[in-house]
């Protein structure tokens, strides 16, 4: 029974942070000053990172599954390439910080699984993105010569898909997930024991 209950409050607490991260999703923003309008900064990643930390990996890449599906089934605007961008790249981000975290529960294995995370997500943001993700986008959505020219407006100087993708999108996806990574540092300890069971014990430090 008591792991029953266990197991529903997993799934449950997966979900109610799945539509979190969905509702963070649509409050994304451009910054046209520092990277193409087509690319926009959210704190999605925050709840799945919280979700990887409370409940494990595992949860955190369902947090990072749901609010991709919600936005799929609500109207993707990139008939569903975007949405596999922000999988796998939220996946690389939370699935590693979780498992650095799972490994010892304390606060510094934190905040190095955390940086780690986004490390990986930055670094996975070059290879996806110029070997499946923009491939396939630039034959629905104008050509690369098209996304190529969106970097230009912003940097004259670049001049092939991987110099958009190192001096743009690795660093702009670095700070995206030091975000997160810097507000779960702040609230965690708060939250993780009612997420973890109810908040009948006091959360690891």
């Amino acid at each position: 029974m008591k792991k029953e209950v266990s197991n529903v409050r997993w799934m449950t607490v997966t979900a109610i942070m799945g539509a979190m991260a969905a509702v963070l999703e649509m409050l994304n923003f451009p910054i046209p000053a520092l990277i193409p309008g087509f690319i926009k900064f959210d704190l999605s990643e925050l709840p799945a990172l919280i979700a990887s930390f409370a409940l494990g990996p595992v949860s955190g890449a369902c947090v990072c599954l749901i609010k991709n599906l919600v936005k799929l089934i609500t109207g993707s605007n990139t008939a569903g390439v975007g949405e596999l961008s922000n999988f796998i790249l939220g996946c690389s981000f939370v699935v590693t910080a979780g498992l650095i975290y799972k490994s010892k529960k304390n606060k510094t294995r934190a905040l190095i699984g955390a940086g780690a995370g986004a490390v990986a997500m930055a670094l996975l943001s070059v290879v996806s993105n110029y070997f499946i993700i923009y491939p396939i986008y630039a034959k629905g959505f104008g050509g690369m010569e098209a996304i190529i020219g969106a970097y230009k407006v912003i940097d004259p100087s670049v001049e092939t898909l991987m110099d958009c993708l190192i001096r743009f999108n690795m660093p702009f996806t670095f700070v995206k997930g030091a975000a997160s990574a810097v507000i779960t540092a702040v609230v965690y300890k708060y939250i993780s024991p009612v997420l973890k069971n109810g908040g009948k014990t006091r959360a690891v430090s």
